[in-house]
C-alpha cells in the first residue's frame, strides 16, 4: 500500500481542499452575469456601509457640539465603532455569498495578493466600492446637508499632535488586524475542521472593525477602508479632508499586503511548501 493511500476505515491526512490560485486575468469572468452581480453587490453594499456610518459620525458630532447637551445621551465613540462593526457583520453576512463581502479596497487588495481573485474581479471592485462609498456618502449630504457640512462630513483626517508617522502606523496596523482576521475566518482548513464557522464568519470580521475603531477613532478617525476614506473626502471637498489623504491608501494597503504574507507564507506555511516541491521535482 502506498503512502497515498489509506486504508479501510481510516482518516485522510488533510480533510480540506485548498481552492485553486485564481488566475491574474480571467477574460472569462467578463462573460458571466454572476461577475456583475457580484460587482453590483459590492457597489450596494459600500454604500450602505457609507451611509449608516457616517449619519452615525455626524449625529455624534452635532450632539458632543452642543455645550448643554448630555455628554452621556448621545452614542460616543463607542457607538461610533459599533455602528461600523456592526454594519460590517450585516453586509458581509449578507453579501459573502454573492461577492466575497470585501466592502473595502484594503481587503480585496490582500485576497488578490493570495491569489484568492483575480485582477480583472480586484480592480472592478475597487472601483465599485469606491463609487459606492461616494453615493453612500451623497446620500446623507443630501438628506442632511446642513449638519453634513457643519460637521464635517464624516472625513478621515489626522488628529492635532499626531504625527504622519503615527497615522501612517495607526492605519497599517489597524488594516493587518482586519485583513488577518478575514484570512483566517475564511480559511477552508478551519471550516473543514469546525463546521459552524463558515456561518459564523462575518462575526469575527465585524469585531475586528469594532475594536480597531475604538483604538484608532483618536488618531486618524480609523480609516482602514481606502472607499470609505474617498468617498467622504469627495463629498466633503475641503482641504482638511485631501491634506493627509494619502495616509489612508497607503496604510491600509501596506497594512493588508502584510497580513497576506503573514497568513499565505507564514501561518500557512507557502513558502516551505513551495520549498518543499522545489526540492523534490528537482531530485527526479
Amino acid at each position: 500500500m502506498t503512502k497515498d493511500m489509506a486504508e479501510p476505515g481510516s482518516f485522510s491526512t488533510k480533510d480540506y481542499h485548498d481552492p485553486p490560485p485564481a488566475p491574474l486575468i480571467d477574460a472569462v469572468e467578463l462573460t458571466k452575469w454572476s461577475f456583475y452581480r457580484a460587482v453590483i453587490a459590492e457597489f450596494i453594499a459600500t454604500l450602505l456601509f457609507l451611509y449608516i456610518t457616517v449619519l452615525t459620525v455626524i449625529g455624534y458630532k452635532s450632539e458632543t457640539a452642543d455645550p448643554k447637551a448630555d455628554p452621556c445621551g448621545g452614542v460616543g465613540i463607542l457607538g461610533i465603532a459599533w455602528a461600523f462593526g456592526g454594519m460590517i457583520f450585516i453586509l458581509v453576512y449578507c453579501t459573502a455569498g454573492i461577492s466575497g463581502g470585501h466592502i473595502n479596497p484594503a481587503v480585496t487588495f490582500g485576497l488578490f495578493l493570495a491569489r484568492k481573485v483575480s485582477l480583472i474581479r480586484a480592480v472592478m471592485y475597487m472601483v465599485a466600492q469606491c463609487l459606492g462609498a461616494i453615493c453612500g456618502v451623497g446620500l446623507v449630504k443630501a438628506f442632511q446637508k446642513a449638519y453634513y457640512t457643519r460637521y464635517g462630513g464624516g472625513a478621515n483626517q489626522l488628529a492635532v499632535g499626531y504625527s504622519k508617522g503615527v497615522g501612517l502606523s495607526a492605519e497599517i496596523i489597524g488594516t493587518f488586524v482586519l485583513v488577518y482576521t478575514v484570512f483566517s475566518a475564511t480559511d477552508p482548513k478551519r471550516s473543514a475542521r469546525d463546521s459552524h464557522v463558515p456561518v459564523l464568519a462575518p462575526l469575527p470580521i465585524g469585531f475586528a472593525v469594532f475594536m480597531v475603531h475604538l483604538a484608532t477613532i483618536p488618531i486618524t478617525g480609523t480609516g482602514i477602508n481606502p472607499a470609505r476614506s474617498l468617498g467622504a473626502a469627495v463629498i466633503y471637498n475641503k482641504d482638511e479632508a485631501w491634506r493627509n489623504h494619502w495616509i489612508f491608501w497607503v496604510g491600509p494597503f501596506i497594512g493588508a499586503a502584510i497580513a497576506a504574507f503573514y497568513h499565505q507564507f507564514i501561518l500557512r506555511a507557502g513558502a516551505a511548501k513551495a520549498l518543499g516541491s522545489f526540492r523534490s521535482g528537482s531530485q527526479v
